[in-house]
Parts: structure tokens; sequence; C-alpha cells
């Protein structure tokens, strides 16, 4: 059974293997992370503890049994209550119900370790399917999202009052 865990230095070489074998999937909806994201992943990587560490930001995986990375899904500028969702799959694991069930799981987390009230999350106008996910795990359509937000790209910000999802 997969389980959501909390980002730590020993996921590094997981998290690079399930970035690089779903790069292709993910840019098909999101904008590319580029070369510099993989050719400074270490940096990057460290930079993300740090943050995580200074309680700016919380960062999960989910990890299969074998130590496989299937999913990332991360909190960012936590402040007053609030947050900002991120996530991806793997797209072996896409359209089973994983990202919808795990937002669920870190909606119970946010409250509980992090005091959070409200989640949001931006989509781009194309990524039907990360909406789908986002309204079955509770979210609800609030206002057009900035492109500057999305990558350049236009889309929806979606809410989640995690005090009605308790």
């Amino acid at each position: 059974m997969p389980k959501l865990k909390r980002l730590h230095a020993g996921h590094a070489p997981a998290v690079l293997a399930f970035e690089l074998a779903n790069r292709a999937y993910f840019a098909a909806s999101i904008p590319d992370r580029g070369d510099d994201f993989f050719d400074k992943f270490t940096d990057r990587y460290s930079a993300l503890l740090a943050e995580q560490e200074a309680g700016i930001c919380a960062f999960y995986l989910l990890v299969a049994e074998n130590g496989s990375v299937l999913g990332r899904f991360n909190l960012y500028d936590l402040e007053n209550g609030t947050a900002e969702l991120g996530y991806r799959v793997a797209q072996h694991v896409a359209g089973r119900g994983v990202a919808t069930a795990t937002i669920r799981e870190l909606c119970r987390l946010a409250v509980a370790r992090h005091g959070l009230r409200t989640l949001r999350a931006g989509t781009s106008r194309e990524n039907v399917a990360s909406q789908r996910v986002l309204i079955k795990a509770g979210f609800v359509l609030v206002s057009p999202a900035d492109s500057a937000d999305l990558g350049g790209k236009s889309g929806p910000w979606f809410q989640c009052d995690l005090v009605l999802q308790q």
C-alpha cells in the first residue's frame, strides 16, 4: 500500500527518477521544468528541504512499497492558515483515483500538522483531469488565475475550506 511521506534528503534519488521518468507526460499538461531543473537538481532539492525546515512549505511524496515515488504533493507559501497546493502523479497511476485520495489525505494533514484552514490550487484551462481531481477532493472553483501563476497559461483557482472537510 503506498504511503504519504514527508520529503527528506534520502528521497532525492527516487524523486529525480520520478521526474525523469514522467517528464514528457507532465509536459503535456503543465510547463516543462526545463533542462536546468535536472542539471541543478541537487541544489534545488537542498533548497526545497531548507524551505520545508523554515516552515515556508511542506513537501510530501506518495511512495510505493518498493520505494519508488508515485506522486508529489506540495503545500506552498504556508501563511495565515492558508497554503497553495501543487501536485503531480506518475503516468502509470494516473486516472485511478490516486491523486484524489492522496489530496484528501493531505487535506487532513494540512489541518493536523500545519494548522491550515484553506488550500488553493490553480490549473491551466486545458488540464481538465486535474480540475476533476480537485473537485472530487472537495475543492470548488473560486476565480480566474493570473497567467503568471500558471506558467503563462490561463485557468482557474480552486479552493478548499479544510474546516468543512473535517
